[in-house]
């Protein structure tokens, strides 16, 4: 059974400011979870196996297959400055 004090408490913890109405309203709703809950834990769940999705699906990616490589030059040609065989950054200070 859910009271206004477990409201309160659940409010403060995330930082809600309630009325007094709203802390009556939420006591009946959180009540009225809690008992949906308490009536699916009476379901014989005995054999069913555990799931992360209602429905079943499958990975469609493709094979990760190398179709090209870039060749050092090939690179080097889109940097803006180079230094031998490197890229030239501005110093970061």
């Amino acid at each position: 059974m859910i009271t206004i004090k477990d409201v309160e408490h659940v409010a403060k913890l995330a930082r809600l400011e309630l009325t007094d109405d709203e802390k009556e309203m939420f006591t009946h709703q959180l009540g009225d979870v809690l008992e949906h809950v308490e009536r699916m834990n009476e379901v014989n769940t005995e054999g069913v196996e555990p799931m992360n999705h209602p429905i079943d699906f499958y990975n469609v990616m493709r094979e990760d297959v190398k179709i090209y490589e870039n060749t050092r030059e090939e690179l080097m040609q889109n940097a803006p400055d180079i230094e031998g065989e490197f890229f030239k950054v501005p110093k970061i200070n």
